[in-house]
């Protein structure tokens, strides 16, 4: 069949739009599939692939395939902690002046004497590129590659004189090696050279019918290079030869071939690299090739698959979702694709399934897909939000197990932490600053204006509490109780007494990474920023309510409480906002990236439209004041702050400016946002976390659970009057899925996994189905998984009148749970 040119097949596509409006029916889901009509030009256009541990970037390119491969334990530098051992003096003369309120004094010797010691972190590296070259393959028709997300599997295909080709290509699940199958219409008319090189210190050798490299990681900031890693690669053909040198494999005259790549590391952990990673990359090779490529692939799909199923979202489709992806971002804006937003949910899915495995290091900056030594911010985990909301997704698109590869990195960190919080601050328990990397470094990355930062133990020790919540599991609470109690143990010790009010503040800290004016100065260091007395009152509530589930502990579960009342509380300022810092400072114009004291509003539960309405409200101020695009993401993070605002359209409006196509050629940095044709986010330049939020921001226009109840489609937007979504987690272990037309819900049906009171809130009339009685809700409600934490009112602002928020009519029935049982409900 002749190509269509573009302008034809475009209007071809707008007369199947016409039709499409007139016909009756509900249509289809359209498949998972991101496609194009093209190779990719550069990186940000490659398609991704990964089993957790091993990933590939896949470029398609008809006369040579580039296969970018990353291990995620190849790393630079080796064991290490960065703990500036003469900081106390130091961090107490600084306490000293911040409380006095010498802040500008307080800036200055700071940045004389708390740079930071030793190194910044170690950067996450890229292991090689595989290259397939294919002679004669330059004037290929008919091209086509894709990436289908609902199996986990990239394909690319093209026609040579009159001889069609296809790969397959997968990062197995299942047997830990990348996968790459090479067909054709007619027999013997595959040929191909398969080389190997890396922009690492390497060498390179033929053993028996394999390439195999060795490659070690580099040096960094003064730390020696310890990783060594092995890369092997095999091909078993049906037909045609087969001929291994040190210069490749070549491969003439196959009827099909089957292409397996394995790599193994010596990392054992963060403290140890005495592994063997010959062995291990033969052992991984020896036991992918004893299967068939039937069956390898399969059993990919089948591991892939038992996450991935698990949710299912259908917003409608429309002729534009048979575009290739890069015109569907650039029509987006239009408003004719929902179906590119599903793509983009379950993308954000796919991607942590691809990075982020149990026993596996958690997804960094990066996920595990980077091509350089030294990425941006070096690869590494930056824990002042984007390592937390890489793991948003994990509990509420029922992806639970996914969330253990950070466990395992708050543990080690809680070890590491210890000489953090003892060198740097005289403090027991443990503590982290806003950088990290895979040898669980503690002390400051970057100067003090970003990096004397003493919270990320607090932020990240969340995570354990919000799996307690969704899942129950009282034996991993008990297991991770130890690492709780040493995040609250660090501040019980380093809390400060400020003059004015006599609150408990943090000091030093920062508001992330922004600053003030004051006296013509930047000032960043400041005590008792709005955001760290978030993360404290979390911190200890949290703490002390797995005390008492645990009857342990009581003493200190006492000692936090009392602690807790003298926590400041959050402050509404001038222009009606709430405030970022101690003193009412902001500027109204400020439009910085990081909106860090509204953490209480997402993902932290303390702002809410019922419970602290003024201080809800303040919160629509700050989200106004700082507008809506900036870097990737922060726009991802704006979606689940609308979102908790109830407000889908604006959320909406978010998605919008985020899923504009961003050129992916260069090295552009700065902010803006937008999201490369890969379907990645643009900060730019790529940073996973974008995607990530973006995925658990519109889960919360579904789906909501913090605010004491289930509530069902708080905040849906006006482009998705209709369509479902199944398989969502709400706090007490319910799944829920959902219908709904014409914006409103027509049935629901909740699955609780752990029994208990169910309490639910809607927005349109509902009924129970058969069997089935809803109460009327009444006072707090009495599952223990949907206890709020306490809030004082704001502290007022004397220029302002606080205001209360207008809000929708909802509806909060209660009804029992048994656990296992399924619970329908239907519009009335």
């Amino acid at each position: 069949m002749r190509k269509l040119h573009w302008s034809a097949r475009a209007s071809l596509l707008l007369l199947c739009w016409v039709t499409f409006l007139s016909a009756a029916g509900k249509p289809k889901p359209t498949p998972l599939r991101l496609w194009y009509d093209k190779p990719a030009a550069n990186w940000n256009e490659a398609l991704p692939l990964g089993n957790g541990r091993l990933g590939a970037m896949v470029f398609g390119g008809p006369q040579r395939e580039r296969l970018q491969l990353n291990e995620e334990t190849i790393w630079g530098g080796g064991p290490n902690n960065n703990v500036k051992a003469d900081a106390l003096p130091v961090v107490r003369q600084l306490r000293e002046q911040l409380l006095a309120g010498q802040l500008v004094e307080a800036q200055a010797l700071a940045q004389a004497q708390m740079q930071p010691a030793g190194n910044s972190g170690m950067p996450y590296q890229t292991a090689s590129n595989v290259y397939l070259d294919f002679p004669g393959h330059d004037n290929a028709t008919h091209y086509q590659r894709d990436l289908d997300i609902g199996r986990a599997v990239a394909s690319v295909s093209y026609e040579v004189g009159g001889v069609a080709y296809r790969r397959e290509v997968f990062s197995s699940l299942s047997d830990q090696v990348l996968i790459v199958r090479l067909t054709a219409s007619k027999p013997g008319r595959i040929s191909c050279l398969i080389s190997e090189e890396s922009p690492m210190q390497h060498t390179r050798h033929a053993e028996q019918n394999q390439l195999v490299l060795d490659g070690r990681g580099s040096e960094h900031e003064g730390q020696e290079g310890k990783v060594r890693f092995q890369t092997r690669v095999q091909v078993v053909a049906e037909g045609g030869t087969l001929q291994a040198t040190d210069a490749g494999i070549r491969l003439d005259g196959a009827n099909s071939a089957t292409l397996y790549i394995s790599i193994g590391t010596n990392f054992n952990n963060y403290h140890d690299v005495s592994g063997d990673p010959v062995a291990r990359a033969a052992a991984y090779l020896a036991t992918a090739v004893r299967k068939s490529y039937k069956q390898a692939l399969a059993d990919h799909v089948a591991a892939y698959q038992r996450y991935f199923n698990r949710v299912t979202l259908n917003l409608g489709v429309t002729p534009a979702a048979q575009l290739p992806t890069p015109q569907r971002l650039t029509g987006f804006a239009q408003g004719n694709d929902p179906a590119l937003a599903v793509l983009y949910f379950q993308y954000g899915r796919y991607l942590l399934i691809s990075s982020s495995q149990p026993g596996g290091q958690p997804a960094n900056l990066q996920g595990i897909w980077n091509d350089q030594l030294k990425g941006p911010w070096d690869s590494k985990y930056t824990v002042n939000i984007n390592t937390e909301m890489n793991y948003w997704p994990a509990e509420v698109t029922n992806l639970t197990e996914l969330h253990e590869p950070l466990f395992g990195m708050i543990s080690d960190l809680s070890v590491t932490g210890q000489q953090t919080a003892r060198q740097m601050y005289g403090a027991r328990g443990w503590a982290l600053h806003h950088n990290t990397d895979i040898w669980r470094i503690t002390g400051q990355v970057d100067p003090p204006q970003y990096g004397l930062w003493p919270m990320g133990g607090a932020w990240l020790s969340q995570h354990l509490w919000d799996h307690y919540q969704f899942t129950g599991d009282l034996g991993f609470l008990r297991t991770y109780y130890p690492v709780l109690k040493g995040a609250a143990t660090y501040f019980v010790d380093a809390l400060q007494e400020e003059p004015t009010h006599h609150w408990l503040v943090v000091a030093p800290s920062v508001s992330p990474e922004n600053t003030y004016s004051l006296q013509g100065k930047q000032i960043a260091l400041v005590a008792g920023t709005t955001m760290d007395n978030q993360l404290v009152l979390d911190l200890f509530s949290k703490t002390i309510r797995a005390a008492e589930l645990l009857q342990l502990d009581m003493p200190f579960a006492d000692s936090l409480r009392r602690l807790r009342e003298r926590l400041p509380p959050m402050q509404i300022g001038q222009y009606g906002q709430v405030q970022e810092w101690l003193q009412d400072v902001d500027n109204p114009q400020d439009q910085h990236r990081h909106i860090s004291h509204l953490y209480g509003l997402f993902p932290s539960g303390q702002i809410s439209p019922y419970r602290t309405p003024e201080l809800f409200e303040a919160a629509r101020v700050t989200l106004t004041q700082r507008g809506d695009v900036s870097t990737g993401w922060s726009m991802g993070w704006k979606v689940n702050f609308w979102a908790r605002m109830q407000d889908g359209n604006h959320a909406y409006k978010l998605l919008t400016d985020q899923l504009r196509l961003r050129s992916g050629a260069g090295g552009n940095t700065g902010e803006g946002g937008g999201t490369y044709s890969n379907l990645l986010d643009a900060h730019p330049p790529f940073q996973i976390d974008g995607n990530f939020g973006c995925t658990a921001g519109l889960a919360e226009l579904f789906v909501q659970s913090y605010d004491g109840a289930i509530d069902i489609l708080p905040a849906l937007p006006d482009a998705w009057p209709t369509g479902e979504v199944t398989g969502l987690v709400a706090r007490g272990g319910y799944v829920v899925d959902l219908a709904w037309d014409k914006g409103k819900i027509t049935r629901a049906r909740i699955t609780s996994k752990l029994g208990g009171n169910c309490r639910i809130r809607v927005h349109s009339s509902i009924a129970a189905a058969s069997g089935l009685t809803l109460r009327e809700a009444q006072g707090e409600n009495p599952n223990p998984f949907y206890q709020n934490i306490a809030v004082k009112p704001p502290l007022v602002s004397s220029k302002t009148t606080p205001r209360r928020p207008t809000l929708a009519p909802s509806f909060v029935y209660d009804f029992p749970t048994e656990a296992g049982k399924t619970y329908s409900l239907k519009a009335q």
